[in-house]
């Protein structure tokens, strides 16, 4: 409530007609009533009073509700301001492990388990650490893979032997049998260690392989990369995606500092399924990522696969 409420009105006496503001008013004399000799008759006595001004109340500058309707709004927007202030500092402030996957319902994105990076040997440099010339990953490469979301069901059929995948069954991923051998011969030309991969399916129908491929070093698994991907399609056509085209709606605010990305997307009229799938290269890894599903493969859960990936390997 304002200072100017607390005051009471007051009035301005009244000025006198033709007088300037600022001259003193003089107050009117009262008129007195003659005196009459003749002698009151019986009954009622009629008496002239002398007309008073009645000063008119000067209005409220604003009306008392209005001010207080004002005020209780001020005290809530103030409230929701410092809320939303401190929920931003509270999620600005968490680990990433402090936000499993990521996870929101409201746009699509997969509920992951909690998610944090392998741990390094004793003694052993990260892959981006200075003094690791190689660029190399230390820690277990099976234990770099993303887990599968939650409600999914794992394709088992990924884990290979020991949780090493075959080479040969790597090359599935493409479509023709040329392009197969000649990643294939690629692999062994450049000294292909060994591959890990994990799938699973999810509740909507989608199909998700991931697979990493490991190099002797950073600077050899870097020429692998350049030889499967191109700007605006890969090298090499994956299977059921015969028409892809560089994906423009990746957002590269996603993007992981250290990591190269490619993502390509298939070009409508989509096939059997829609396929989405993506190269990543950090340190000696290359890590391919495919996502398909009859209809549609949705964007979010895609980008947010890759991002999570991404930052596993980072």
């Amino acid at each position: 409530m304002t200072d100017q409420q607390h005051q009471p009105a007051t009035t301005e006496p009244n000025r006198a007609v033709g007088s300037e503001p600022g001259e003193p008013i003089e107050p009117a004399e009262p008129t007195a009533p003659e005196p009459s000799s003749a002698q009151a008759p019986d009954g009622p006595v009629s008496v002239d009073v002398p007309a008073v001004d009645v000063p008119v109340p000067v209005p409220p500058p604003k009306d008392r509700r209005v001010l207080r309707a004002v005020s209780r709004w001020v005290a809530v927007v103030a409230v929701f301001a410092s809320v939303g202030a401190g929920t931003a500092f509270g999620i600005a402030g968490m680990e990433r492990t402090d936000l499993p996957g990521l996870a929101t319902e409201s746009d699509g994105r997969w509920v992951y388990p909690e998610i944090s990076r392998a741990p390094l040997p004793s003694g052993s440099p990260g892959p981006f650490d200075t003094g690791n010339w190689a660029a190399a990953h230390y820690a277990d490469l099976r234990a770099l893979l993303l887990p599968a979301p939650e409600g999914a069901t794992e394709d088992k059929a990924l884990r290979g032997a020991d949780g090493w995948l075959a080479t040969k069954d790597f090359l599935t991923v493409y479509a023709e049998k040329e392009d197969r051998d000649e990643v294939g011969q690629l692999l062994t030309d450049y000294g292909l260690r060994h591959v890990a991969a994990r799938g699973w399916t999810t509740e909507d129908g989608t199909r998700t392989g991931i697979y990493l491929l490991q190099f002797d070093t950073g600077a050899v698994a870097d020429e692998v990369y350049g030889n499967l991907t191109d700007y605006d399609e890969p090298a090499f056509a994956a299977r059921g995606a015969a028409d892809t085209d560089f994906d423009d709606g990746y957002p590269t605010a996603a993007d992981v500092e250290g990591v190269s990305r490619y993502s390509y997307d298939e070009v409508k009229p989509y096939g059997a399924e829609h396929v989405r799938q993506a190269y990543l290269r950090a340190g000696d890894v290359v890590a391919v990522v495919v996502q398909s599903r009859k209809g549609e493969t949705a964007a979010v859960p895609f980008q947010q696969t890759v991002t999570l990936q991404s930052q596993l390997l980072g």
